[in-house]
């Protein structure tokens, strides 16, 4: 009998598409019945209408049915996937613009910091609903699988409260692989690479070829590399003073650790404005609102253009399609999961949320016992995995003393903001979020009041330290770089 493979949030403008080729690329798995659910039912249309055309000129025997009813969806699911972000857009521009009112300038905003915290609001109960459908509808022994961020406490909160056996999944490290690769001059798969530690937070703690080990080499090979030595200088330093290479890029890490990103004037000198992921501020919410912008308008051409070949050759290094299959066919994946620690890193809380190398194969998922991390290594994770700690049963339970606690404790926050600076952020994102922040219906109208009684903290009305303008559809199509907004930024 055919598997069912069901993916929420399938208006995702081009990560759904990827996973269906992957998926139906394996012959084992051609004849999958995938189901696609959004609560935006035009994107939800427009993917299903590239997918089937996809299916189509493949001559694929898979079934596809596109539904806004989640339930429905779900029903009968072998395989579930996360790919939602709660309150799209709208709700992104707040976890980047009321914190840099306050001096928090991230690049990212979706994993940890005052924006990642905040997403982690508004997605765990979105997730505790998926959950509880798929344990009403869905196959008895489903796997679900969560590509939404922030990864590791969304995942968290799955695996504690929602009831469902869940894996979080990242292409993080194997962009880290690449670039490991890249510097060293050894073909990517010669390379014996182990990296764990938290999700984008993961360390390279070995890599060998043929049994040599080269961890040693990495720092001199990054320092000297023409590329990586302007974009990754944030994680070269770390490397330089933590011994190890880190994921998930330098705008990621920036924000991530006390160090980088708390005085304006030196945000200049760790970033790169040659793509958004080296450190620009609120790069992710600019690229993200480009690419939502640019698939409206260009769909009908991307209708036209050759459909995608559904092969070995084109698949991509993203796990989820790798793990059903070897879950299917009993090949044997190594890949890396982010699974509830029990032990995986002895010196990370066993109940916690970590990214780690494992197998797959007929048997399920199976994870290695990594051992303890490099000290420095592990303190870092262990001071995120307690903000997430927090977060996670600030959003479960409502409780705004824990979800202000989570940010006093945040690296990047504590170390721009004082404990009254964060209690106001706090109070202005809860209020500015409340559309999709159920939990916290009888708190918002407290906070609405503390604001009006209170004197505005948050009073910085700048771009932030590196902002580039969001692009045109006209620029865009003309190749336009965008225009730096910050006055004192240098490119």
């Amino acid at each position: 009998m055919p598997i069912k493979v069901t993916m929420i949030g399938a208006g995702s403008i081009g990560f759904t598409r990827k996973l269906a080729q992957d998926i139906l690329s394996v012959p084992e798995l051609a004849g999958a019945e995938l189901a696609f659910t959004d609560i935006n039912k035009r994107n939800l249309d427009m993917v299903a209408q590239l997918v089937r055309r996809d299916m189509a000129a493949n001559k694929s025997p898979a079934k596809l049915v596109a539904t806004t009813n989640r339930r429905k969806a779900l029903e009968g699911a072998n395989y579930v996937f996360s790919v939602v972000r709660v309150g799209g857009l709208d709700a992104f521009r707040h976890d980047i613009e009321i914190p840099l009112k306050y001096g928090v300038d991230q690049c990212v905003g979706d994993t940890l910091c005052a924006g990642g915290i905040m997403y982690a609001q508004r997605g765990i109960p979105a997730l505790l609903d998926f959950c509880r459908d798929i344990r009403d509808v869905a196959a008895d022994n489903v796997l679900f699988m969560n590509y939404s961020n922030p990864m590791a406490m969304l995942t968290w909160a799955c695996n504690q409260y929602g009831g469902v056996r869940t894996v979080g999944l990242c292409h993080g490290v194997q962009g880290g692989c690449h670039q490991i690769a890249d510097v060293l001059g050894i073909p990517r798969y010669e390379l014996d690479i182990v990296c764990a530690g938290i999700n984008h937070q993961t360390w390279y703690i070995s890599v060998k070829h043929k049994g040599k080990e080269l961890t040693g080499r990495l720092l001199e090979a990054f320092e000297n590399h023409p590329v990586y030595s302007k974009t990754e200088k944030v994680r070269i330093d770390m490397m330089r003073r933590f011994g190890y290479y880190t994921t998930e890029s330098n705008g990621h890490v920036s924000e991530y650790v006390p160090w980088y990103r708390k005085r304006p004037s030196e945000i200049m000198r760790w970033i790169d404005l040659g793509s958004w992921i080296n450190g620009e501020t609120g790069g992710y919410l600019r690229d993200c609102t480009e690419n939502r912008n640019w698939f409206e308008t260009e769909f009908p051409r991307w209708l036209k253009e050759p459909a995608r070949v559904f092969s070995a050759d084109n698949r991509s290094e993203e796990h989820g399609s790798r793990i059903i299959e070897a879950l299917e066919t009993g090949r044997i994946y190594r890949g890396f999961f982010n699974v509830v620690n029990n032990g995986c890193i002895s010196n990370l809380p066993a109940d916690c949320i970590v990214e780690a190398p494992g197998y797959v194969d007929g048997n399920g998922i199976n994870m290695p016992r990594v051992g303890d991390l490099p000290l420095a290594c592990a303190a870092t994770c262990n001071a995120s995995v307690q903000v997430q700690r927090m977060a996670v049963e600030a959003a479960v339970h409502g409780d705004v003393t824990l979800l202000k606690q989570a940010m006093l404790h945040d690296p990047l926050c504590a170390a721009v903001c004082n404990p009254e600076e964060i209690w106001q952020m706090a109070d202005e994102m809860l209020v500015a979020l409340a559309p999709w922040l159920p939990q916290y219906r009888r708190e918002i109208p407290k906070a609405r009041k503390r604001l009006a009684s209170s004197k505005p903290l948050g009073v910085y009305k700048g771009p932030g330290a590196a902002r580039l303008k969001t692009r045109t559809i006209a620029e865009i199509r003309r190749g336009a770089n965008p225009v730096l907004l910050s006055p004192t930024a240098k490119r």
